[in-house]
């Protein structure tokens, strides 16, 4: 089912040839109108609407069209979130070529493009406006999108709305542009049709807007998406880590591997590219759209949404040879009930390979802002384990440089983020500390690495 947000502002004129449109397209849908304190007798009209798919909801006063699509964005129940102004600068009967991809299941936005499709003639200098943000907007998101600025938009449901959008006038657009691509989505455009209205038809769009877009465009990227999808998009640059990780833990992996918190798959593509069976798991929808997306065509690669703390439900006669946990521990609220299940879903001598944040002196509001209820220490670790039934085979502190990188930056610093440049100077070091590491048993570090049999 399609949702439908119709944003209105003084548009007696239109709102109702324009529903009459929308209600004729053949897509089942319901309708989401937002009134933004009309004053030219488009309220009143709204209140004679009686169709059962269409819900009218009025604001106290003009807050703007970002203000608006927050409030329908809030509203909606269909699988698929089409954006659609109140005027007749777009045909409603084009929907099917505008969500044809997510409803293949190629896409996750689709972006109308008036530039590609047949187009009236319209504003220059509002082209020339549009085009320079599409400039910057595709420079610094790395993307090549025609028409940022476009109205039509399609969205599967739980993308837009897990979009963080403040913008109450015009700058929800490249607010919109800003999130989707930080957080990587997968975009379309399609050739859309525009029958562009002139300042005398009721164009409300002016040259201040412009401004204000930028403004909404440059925030938006420069904050980010939320900390803990910040954090895995960033660790996929630190190469040298990841591979060190992966040469850690390959000795004492099986050929029947469980990943539980796999998150954007950085270590799951280690685990998979050598053969074995992996099941990958993840509680996080969105990054299991991803892991399909990634590695749904491996017949050798199974990938299921659950909590940790699910296990033993979600798995009840699938035993592993190997489970394996990266960071993963720290986020689950009862990790003795956790390493437990993890337990009965291993064979016997199957082993449990977990890497962990290392030392609660190091604890900081990083930890907290990443959702970790706790770091480990070494004792700590070593009863938990073998409380729950396991045997330690081998435990060791891995990363002592980044503990010091880790101390100044986020207990003395107080860092809400993680700094790019601190990521990229720390993977510089690694093979320095791979290579000391190797000779010498640290006794502290930025993380702990467990390997225990049941």
């Amino acid at each position: 089912m399609l949702s439908i947000i119709i944003p209105v502002y003084n548009e007696a004129n239109t709102i109702l040839p324009l529903l009459k449109l929308v209600q004729n397209e053949t897509h089942e849908k319901e309708i989401v109108i937002v009134d933004d304190g009309s004053t030219d007798g488009t309220r009143e009209l709204l209140a004679g609407i009686r169709d059962k798919n269409v819900r009218v909801f009025l604001n106290d006063r003009n807050h703007g069209k970002g203000y608006c699509l927050r409030k329908g964005i809030a509203a909606c129940t269909g699988d698929i979130v089409v954006i659609q102004d109140a005027d007749l600068e777009y045909y409603p009967d084009e929907y099917g070529t505008l969500v044809g991809k997510i409803e293949e299941g190629k896409a996750d936005v689709v972006y109308g493009s008036r530039f590609l499709g047949a187009h009236r003639a319209f504003l220059f200098y509002h082209y020339l406006g549009n085009r320079f943000l599409n400039f910057l907007a595709n420079m610094m998101l790395n993307t090549n999108l025609t028409d940022l600025m476009t109205c039509y938009k399609a969205f599967r449901r739980p993308v837009i709305q897990s979009l963080r959008l403040e913008a109450d006038g015009f700058g929800i657009e490249t607010e919109i542009t800003a999130e989707v691509f930080r957080r990587r989505y997968r975009v379309y455009e399609v050739p859309v049709s525009y029958n562009g209205r002139s300042f005398d038809e009721g164009k409300k769009i002016r040259s201040i807007d412009f401004f204000r877009c930028l403004h909404w465009l440059l925030r938006a990227i420069m904050r980010g998406v939320d900390v803990g999808t910040d954090t895995l998009l960033k660790m996929r640059v630190m190469k040298n880590n990841n591979a060190w990780t992966s040469r850690v833990i390959e000795p004492y992996l099986g050929n029947d591997v469980l990943e539980i918190g796999s998150g954007l798959g950085t270590f799951s593509n280690y685990l998979v590219s050598h053969g074995r069976e992996v099941t990958l798991l993840d509680r996080n929808p969105e990054y299991i759209r991803y892991l399909h997306e990634r590695f749904g065509g491996n017949p050798r690669v199974s990938i299921v949404e659950s909590d940790a703390l699910a296990v033993d439900n979600t798995f009840k006669d699938s035993p592993f040879d190997t489970a394996v946990a990266i960071n993963v521990l720290e986020h689950v609220s009862d990790d003795r009930a956790c390493v437990e299940k993890l337990r009965d879903l291993l064979v016997p001598q199957g082993r449990l390979v977990l890497i962990v944040p290392a030392h609660m002196k190091l604890y900081s509001d990083m930890d907290k802002e990443l959702g970790h209820y706790r770091r480990y220490e070494r004792d700590s670790l070593v009863a938990l384990l073998t409380s729950a039934g396991f045997t330690i085979e081998k435990i060791r502190y891995m990363n002592f440089l980044s503990s010091l990188g880790w101390y100044v930056t986020f207990k003395i610093r107080k860092a809400k983020r993680m700094p790019l440049s601190t990521l990229r100077i720390g993977d510089t070091l690694i093979p320095a500390t791979a290579w000391l590491e190797r000779r010498v048993s640290m006794p502290f570090g930025l993380s702990l690495l467990v390997v225990a049999r049941k």
